[in-house]
């Protein structure tokens, strides 16, 4: 027997899904909103989240800045060690002899708890944050 799951729907949030879904297919939703604020242009995911980068990063200065972001959007060797649940929601790479993380976790919208529903963009809030391996 499959596990259904029913999500929020918002009028207003036309990706939200509008019927009950698999955990196969919830995975997916999830994926697929994760690989938006990774990838999109910072106008097409206000509405999604946000994304930081940490002290050590920014320290790196503007350019290396600008070409780490550059890695994480282009990001594309997800395996079953660093995306386990098929998510999208970490990844690592080296960038002039550094290690990089970037990783999204799902708060609420008002980012004060987690997200009681990463499939539903409606009440869910993601961050992404990208930091040196030795700031983690």
């Amino acid at each position: 027997m499959k596990a259904r799951v029913m999500l929020h729907v918002s009028e207003n949030t036309p990706q939200s899904p509008s019927q009950p879904v698999d955990e196969a297919d919830r995975r997916r939703r999830i994926r697929d909103l994760n690989d938006q604020l990774r990838t999109g242009r910072l106008d097409q995911v206000a509405a999604l989240g946000r994304r930081l980068i940490t002290r050590g990063v920014w320290a790196l200065g503007p350019t290396e800045c600008f070409l780490i972001m550059g890695k994480v959007k282009a990001f594309t060797a997800f395996d079953d060690g660093n995306d386990p649940w098929g998510e999208h929601d970490f990844g690592a790479f080296d960038h002039k002899g550094r290690k990089i993380f970037w990783k999204i976790d799902y708060y609420d919208r008002e980012c004060e708890a987690g997200s009681p529903d990463p499939a539903d963009p409606a009440v869910t809030c993601r961050v992404l944050t990208v930091l040196l391996a030795d700031e983690y």
